[in-house]
């Protein structure tokens, strides 16, 4: 029978898909490049890295490039050396511009310059995280070079980004998939990715947070040289890179928010390296230095700033750490505009529009102690810790060169 033996050989196919880890021959070591091009991620792969360090099967280098290396940025550069992280090379995309002209030669010579490291020093695989455009330059070198990749936090969607975009691109290129939930898992499939090379691990924030020892009050205070007043908000806010709304617009509704706010210390972080990122940085440093309960820091580094989200009362803006980690700290989140769209979020992360009348009210809302007390038991859904264990433990396992090839694994088929 015809249709028989089509089923039969479609079966076939899809076992040869399947990755046997047990019959997997050990190597002496393994060696695999860390690739890093921001402060956010760094910290994310900081616990992951200092694993992989002690564990003798790896052989592991580190790469940093980006916003890394940037005066501008915080040069968080001296943050890795900080944490007594050798790094191996640096590449640096000579960010200068924040249109679209500098980011596409920012690509063009970190592709050129990824594609000589790889080639050259030849890893076993890549590990990478994320949806920046750093890392997706690193993915396509990689990819030319034959060079198996491993990719975490796959499977999400931000809608009102280029980084949903770069993330999606990234895994179709990649050969292990590691992801913070199971809806991600199932979006990743879909792309035609491997169920065998998918693996739900949880969210890397929620392990960093679990793992860090965070300074108390007086030393956060300390550190960054502030005063917690009597209430107190953390914002982080990035460019909506697909909206055509104006981005100066919008953060001005927001900031006209926040003026109103009294008896509440204010710290900004800084917006990542996005188109129009300038923008906002200028509006930033004009509102700091007219307002004295107000901060503004390049980079904080990871410790300070989970330390922040700790004693702060709540977050605003529109980074993905007010859905991915501010849950595990028990506090409100107030996620402005579209830029976190499709990401799975807590019953903490209060969704708000560009209106500075709702802004202010949300904020209130979040900042009074009798409504905080309603979230004392949220659930992150992005688990509680243990990722950068699960992964390692994936990465032992795997001869990477036997599985560069594969195959687009469709769910179309009967």
């Amino acid at each position: 029978m015809p249709g028989f033996k089509k089923i039969t050989h479609q079966k076939k196919e899809r076992k040869k898909l399947k990755f046997n880890f047990k019959n997997m021959k050990k190597t002496k070591y393994k060696k695999i490049f860390v690739i890093t091009g921001s402060r956010a991620e760094y910290g994310l792969l900081k616990n992951i890295i200092k694993k992989l360090y002690k564990n003798k099967k790896f052989n592991l280098k580190i790469i940093i490039t980006g916003s890394h290396l940037s005066k501008k940025y915080g040069l968080t550069l001296n943050e890795i050396k900080g944490d007594e992280i050798k790094i191996e090379k640096r590449i640096d995309l000579k960010l200068k511009k924040d249109d679209p002209k500098g980011l596409s030669k920012s690509i063009a010579i970190g592709l050129n310059k990824f594609t000589n490291l790889f080639d050259k020093l030849k890893p076993d695989l890549i590990l990478i995280a994320g949806d920046r455009f750093e890392i997706f330059t690193s993915a396509i070198a990689a990819t030319l070079c034959r060079i198996p990749i491993a990719h975490i936090h796959g499977g999400e969607l931000t809608k009102a980004s280029l980084d949903d975009v770069f993330r999606h691109s990234i895994t179709k290129m990649s050969h292990l998939h590691f992801v913070a939930t199971q809806i991600y898992k199932k979006r990743v499939i879909q792309l035609g990715e491997n169920p065998n090379t998918v693996f739900n691990v949880g969210g890397l924030g929620v392990d960093s947070i679990m793992e860090q020892k965070l300074l108390n009050k007086t030393e956060i205070e300390k550190h960054l040289n502030l005063k917690f007043l009597k209430k107190s908000i953390l914002i982080t806010f990035h460019p909506e890179t697909l909206n055509k709304r104006s981005i100066k617009k919008d953060f001005i509704s927001f900031l006209n928010a926040l003026n109103k706010l009294q008896d509440t210390t204010i710290i900004f972080t800084m917006p990542n390296h996005d188109i129009d990122s300038s923008i906002i940085r200028k509006l930033i440093l004009k509102f700091v230095k007219n307002k004295n309960n107000s901060y503004f820091f390049k980079s904080m580094g990871q410790k300070a700033y989970y330390s922040c989200c700790k004693y702060v009362d709540c977050m605003a803006g529109n980074s993905s750490s007010g859905l991915l980690e501010m849950p595990t700290f028990k506090k409100y989140s107030i996620n402005l505009g579209n830029r976190q769209m499709g990401r799975i979020a807590a019953d903490s992360v209060i969704n708000c529009k560009f209106n500075t009348k709702e802004i202010l009210k949300k904020i209130n809302f979040a900042l009074n102690k009798k409504n905080q007390m309603k979230i004392k038991n949220v659930k992150n859904p992005y688990g509680h810790g243990g990722a950068s264990r699960k992964i390692i433990s994936k990465l032992e396992r795997i001869n990477y060169k036997k599985n560069f090839s594969k195959e687009f694994y469709d769910i179309l088929k009967p």
